[in-house]
């Protein structure tokens, strides 16, 4: 069986893939991808990009080719309540010219542009592949900046080749910490900061107010529908609370070191994860007020959300599943809204997971599922195919794969336009895999497309 499972897969992939159930000593993660496997993860730069897009009034120069701003332009479904600057994608739009002569000029062009046009009082400057070959001196050139105009101008040296989308959250991470640094000291506050929540279809906003109703003030969001006067005031919180441990642990570990606040891993999908992580924020903050009110408001809740979601599980229940997500706390949330559905897991897989994660997903996981690191879209098909999968949940990049394979699809990536996160998110969960799994259409279609 794991002969025959393994075939057709390159000899330098097979370490990331295991069965649970069986022996795999040495299952790697956290490696570069393999040269030529076609891996589905992204660059340097767009794994920066992502985690500081969402923050509302910042402005995005992208300091190199048209192709790279465009790439991701309004990238995330991340909703504001306030400005709505970070829609915009500003580039130098690098050219063969640029590439001999430098660009320099150009991009303190770009600035001198932006702060005219705009007033805009802080601004991001991302380094590409090309600005990493050429050596344009952004760090100079953006202090430069902020002492004509008396600005925020923060340079993410991000080359699309330095790394991996990993080593993007790292860096945006550490661009987070500088506008950090730029605020006066204060006294600590009875809050916490939300961290790794990017407010995809106004999540952010549905966990807000879960902590608001158990009396949890939050500080700053970081970074969906933040400000950055807002991030500037987060060293100033009591906890950090991380929902994406991929693109977030290495910010809430510095910020244990430089400021001293404690972190905390949740998950708020699901409503497992969501009473957990509720309950857990509670006993952390130590006050017997909020753990009562936590206590009250997430019995009621599950109570809710259970009877909302228990019609479907007839209609779902011994379907099997597939999962090839970003981070591995979702992947492992979403392996328990399974559980609670009657579905079967048969292949799990992600791009960016830890080994504690892959850990945790291995003790879930059903015998026999089969676990991927950093999979490519051969490898997704094959097991897709062998399992019988009946849905695939990922992103925009395995949708196509999905119909392909006449395979039901639900989106649970930073695009979508459903928010999936809380009690809310729970039922907008099930309703949507139960319209995609149940559609009429899959009826129709036969014959080797179809798993």
């Amino acid at each position: 069986m794991k002969k025959m499972m393994m075939s057709d897969v390159l000899d330098e992939r097979k370490d990331f893939v295991c069965v649970s159930g069986e022996s795999k000593k040495g299952f790697k993660c956290e490696s570069n991808s393999v040269a030529g496997a076609v891996s589905q993860r992204a660059c340097v730069y767009c794994g920066a990009r992502v985690v500081l897009n969402p923050i509302t009034d910042a402005f995005h120069i992208i300091h190199g080719p048209i192709g790279c701003a465009s790439y991701t332009w309004d990238l995330r479904g991340s909703l504001s309540s306030d400005k709505e600057y970070y829609r915009n994608a500003f580039s130098t739009d690098l050219s063969e010219q640029d590439v001999i002569f430098g660009g320099g000029k150009k991009l303190a062009g770009a600035i001198d542009e932006i702060v005219a046009t705009y007033h805009a009082k802080f601004i991001f400057v991302y380094a590409t592949c090309i600005v990493g070959v050429i050596g344009d001196d952004v760090q100079a050139i953006c202090k430069a900046a902020e002492q004509k105009h008396g600005i925020v101008c923060i340079p993410v040296q991000s080359p699309g080749f330095s790394g991996s989308k990993s080593t993007g959250y790292k860096l945006a991470c550490n661009a987070i910490l500088n506008l950090m640094s730029r605020a006066e000291e204060g006294p600590k506050l009875k809050g916490i900061n939300v961290l790794g929540d990017f407010n995809l279809s106004g999540e952010m906003w549905i966990i807000n107010s879960y902590l608001k109703e158990i009396g949890v003030k939050v500080v700053a969001k970081i970074t969906g529908d933040a400000t950055c006067e807002e991030l500037m005031q987060a060293p100033r919180a009591s906890l950090n609370i991380v929902q994406c441990a991929g693109s977030m642990m290495y910010l809430a570990r510095q910020m244990e070191e430089k400021y001293g606040i404690p972190n905390l891993k949740v998950s708020f999908f699901g409503i497992e994860d969501t009473t957990n992580s509720l309950m857990r924020i509670a006993y952390a903050l130590k006050d017997p007020e909020i753990i009562a009110r936590a206590k009250a408001f997430t019995a009621r809740k599950s109570e809710e959300t259970a009877k909302k979601i228990a019609p479907y599980r007839a209609l779902l229940e011994g379907r099997k599943a597939a999962i090839y997500v970003g981070g591995g706390y979702k992947a492992i949330s979403l392996l328990k809204q399974f559980k609670e559905l009657g579905i079967d897991t048969v292949v799990v897989g992600t791009q960016t997971g830890k080994k504690d994660e892959y850990d945790v997903i291995r003790s879930l996981a059903d015998e026999g599922t089969v676990i991927l690191d950093d999979a490519n879209p051969a490898e997704l098909e094959k097991f897709m195919r062998e399992k019988h999968a009946d849905v695939l949940v990922g992103g925009v990049k395995e949708r196509p794969l999905g119909y392909k394979l006449a395979v039901a699809f639900l989106d649970h990536n930073h695009e979508r336009k459903h928010a999936l996160a809380g009690y809310d998110g729970a039922v907008n969960f099930v309703q949507e895999l139960n319209l995609s799994m149940n559609s009429p259409v899959w009826s129709y279609l036969k014959g080797d497309a179809a798993v």
